[in-house]
């Protein structure tokens, strides 16, 4: 049931099995209505405490406490504070004569509202390709630009970059140049006559500019973290242009102590690399962040399992793990599991779905003998479609496809490094993965001279 989570991308976390989203539908993009029916159903199931219809209006800290005050004049307080507003605010770029323009929150979507006209895009993400495409059939013609060149989930393995399910688009752009896809930076938009003006410089065009006529520009530049529901004291640090909270790696504030955001807000600390903006991305990182609370507030030690500090025990366990882990295999090279040796107990301490950086950040990063044992990404260029592989388990280190990645550590510096080949379905039960990593743990496992002689 846990490794059903790999291939599950809506399920929050439970121990119930009618609750996962499978029973909810089958289709393999759900609208969003089933995903509401599912919360509702979620929140009933577990009783949760959730008031509904409540604005936020202010959130002030008074003797050390946070204050919350929503529209009806209600307060709250609390030591410690979780915001998971999400980032419903539209971005919208500095660019002279934007306000002019539509978005992709009011724009009409009626593509007879377009019939014959010429509309530019602004903005080379999912959305901007979606509200593209629905136009794709009673337009003039359909300009998308943006200043960088489009990035496509199968090259990034990031899904908020152009997914397949998108890009119909660009057949008409490459097959039939009715439509273009630009690489331009706006410098300024002016409307004249009722028609869009719109002053560009082209990126890869050695400083080319020019000046585009248009009958409708719609901005589809994202979403941005709207904090003016905190006091003017209170502000949190942005990063990112202003998109998101600036966080540490227990996804604390990184300027106001005690507040810590979770859901789609995580994604500051992984932007547009792993899946923490999205709900498979975020429920595992919600389920760190509650182990960094009972260890930070409560005392507790993170959830650990001790096994036999032989070879044959670790490889058994962490091949296990990296067979059927959902948190390593949805945030791979973020989330990871921890083994810390205990060399005069002869025993490993192994801590499953710790955010990497917070390891060296926290007590984990303190120990003489350590591990990290994560899924991740090779480099290659080119064709995705076309990668050469090596798959001499000698080569495993310049595997391109998700792979384990095994690192020893000592107070916080590496050790040395273990690959294991990137495998056709990700299954790394075979001895060509299993023996190089035992011979690995064979080797590494061996006690620290400085302990073998305290032992001695």
């Amino acid at each position: 049931p846990v490794a059903r989570l790999r291939w599950d991308w809506n399920s929050l976390i439970c121990d119930r099995e009618d609750l996962q989203f499978r029973h909810y539908t089958e289709k393999y993009f759900p609208p969003a209505d089933i995903l509401c029916r599912y919360l509702e159903d979620f929140a009933a199931a577990y009783d949760l405490n959730i008031q509904h219809g409540v604005k936020v209006v202010n959130v002030d800290k008074v003797d050390g406490r946070f204050v919350v005050t929503d529209a009806q004049g209600n307060t709250y307080t609390a030591k410690r504070l979780i915001v998971a507003t999400g980032i419903a605010k539209p971005y919208i770029p500095d660019i002279p004569g934007v306000e002019l323009c539509e978005n992709y929150n009011n724009h009409s979507v009626d593509p007879q509202a377009y019939t014959n006209k010429r509309v530019l895009v602004v903005g080379k993400g999912n959305s901007a390709f979606e509200t593209a495409d629905n136009l794709i059939e009673t337009t003039a013609a359909i300009h998308i630009l943006s200043p960088e060149s489009v990035k496509f989930a199968w090259q990034t393995h990031y899904v908020g970059n152009l997914r397949a399910v998108n890009n119909n688009f660009l057949d008409t752009y490459q097959l039939k140049s009715q439509n273009t896809v630009i690489d331009a930076a706006i410098d300024k938009i002016e409307k004249e006559n009722g028609k869009y003006q719109v002053h560009l410089t082209y990126t890869h065009a050695k400083g080319q500019t020019a000046v585009v006529e248009y009958d409708h520009v719609i901005f589809c530049t994202g979403f941005r973290f709207d904090p003016t529901f905190f006091g003017e004291g209170l502000r949190p640090a942005l990063v990112y242009d202003g998109r998101l909270p600036a966080q540490t790696s227990e996804w604390e504030s990184t300027n106001i102590p005690d507040l810590y955001f979770a859901g789609v807000l995580m994604s500051a600390c992984d932007h547009k690399k792993t899946m923490s903006a999205f709900i498979h991305g975020f429920r595992h990182n919600i389920e760190a962040l509650s182990n960094v609370f009972e260890v930070k507030y409560h005392g507790e030690e993170w959830p650990h399992e001790a096994i036999e500090a032989t070879p044959r025990a670790v490889t058994d366990k962490v091949i296990d793990r990296v067979n059927r882990a959902p948190e390593m295999f949805l945030q791979p090279g973020f989330l990871c599991d921890v083994m810390v040796v205990n060399e005069m107990e002869g025993t490993v301490d192994y801590f499953n779905g710790v955010r990497k950086d917070y390891v060296m950040d926290s007590h984990f990063g303190q120990n003489n003998h350590y591990y990290t044992i994560s899924l991740e990404y090779g480099h290659f260029l080119g064709d995705p479609f076309s990668v050469e592989r090596d798959p001499s388990p000698d080569a495993a280190m310049n595997a391109a496809y998700l792979h384990p990645v095994i690192r020893h550590y000592s107070y916080g510096q590496i050790v040395s490094e273990h690959h294991i080949n990137d495998d056709l379905e990700s299954h790394w039960y075979k001895d060509e993965y299993v023996m190089p990593a035992l011979a690995y743990f064979t080797e590494q496992l061996v006690p620290e001279p400085v302990m073998a002689m305290a032992m001695d």
